[in-house]
């Protein structure tokens, strides 16, 4: 089996790490995520991941909560830092080594976010788990994981999500909902589709960088996307 892609910036959400409820940890979900991550690096494949922070604090609690937005988004970037550590434990039972940068200066925890250290890692073949998102409040994770994906030279930002691609609509509502398996950055525009958020689709088009969305849920689905394989949906310039 060959990688087609060298290096890969996986955006992970947090409610993937709760597994079906979505919330907290679920320690099968984080082995075998963990496990397919080992089988990716087995290929050599140089790997950093971002991870959401949904399944301990989302907006719409501190909105029910009446937090101010920005305090709410500081919450949240902790949140992710919770969840690099717990990932970094769960691969590093693998045998892989890791390391956990974060956009939020915890040194006593984890290492702040420095690029030329993170891309030092990255060769070094550790896998890399940013954390705190872009260390600045009103973006979603869609906006530093295509931050990071450029910064960090990726050949690809793979969003593993809930679904199993990219649809006109939301397949869970309307069943007359089509699949598209291949797209170019201009149709998924024209045809207003939500990929990412638009700040990071756009860092995404005007660096070249392609998108797979893929369902995280389905065990071997990162080594497919990895591999080339035909898996969820991809965005690029030509189809």
């Amino acid at each position: 089996m060959i990688a087609k892609y060298k290096r890969v910036l996986l955006k992970l959400s947090g409610e993937t790490l709760g597994g079906e409820a979505g919330t907290g940890y679920d320690a099968a979900t984080l082995a075998r995520i963990s496990s397919e991550i080992r089988q990716v690096c087995d290929l050599g494949v140089e790997l950093a991941i971002v991870v959401g922070g949904g399944n301990i604090f989302r907006g719409i609690y501190a909105k029910n909560l009446g937090i101010e937005r920005c305090a709410a988004d500081y919450m949240g970037m902790l949140a992710t830092v919770m969840n690099a550590i717990a990932l970094q434990d769960a691969i590093e039972k693998t045998g892989i080594t890791t390391r956990v940068q974060s956009a939020l200066e915890v040194e006593s925890v984890v290492e702040p976010f420095v690029l030329r250290r993170g891309l030092h890692h990255l060769e070094k073949k550790r896998v890399l788990i940013l954390a705190a998102g872009s260390g600045n409040p009103l973006f979603t994770t869609d906006t530093p994981a295509a931050l990071r994906a450029v910064e960090l030279r990726a050949n690809v930002l793979m969003k593993a999500t809930k679904v199993d691609g990219i649809y006109s609509k939301d397949p869970k509502k309307f069943d007359d909902a089509v699949k598209y398996d291949e797209l170019t950055y201009e149709e998924a525009l024209e045809k207003r589709l939500n990929v990412m958020d638009m700040t990071a689709f756009t860092l995404c088009m005007e660096n070249d960088m392609p998108i797979i969305v893929f369902n995280i849920r389905s065990e071997g689905n990162i080594l497919k996307a990895v591999t080339g394989e035909k898996v969820g949906s991809i965005v690029r310039t030509d189809k």
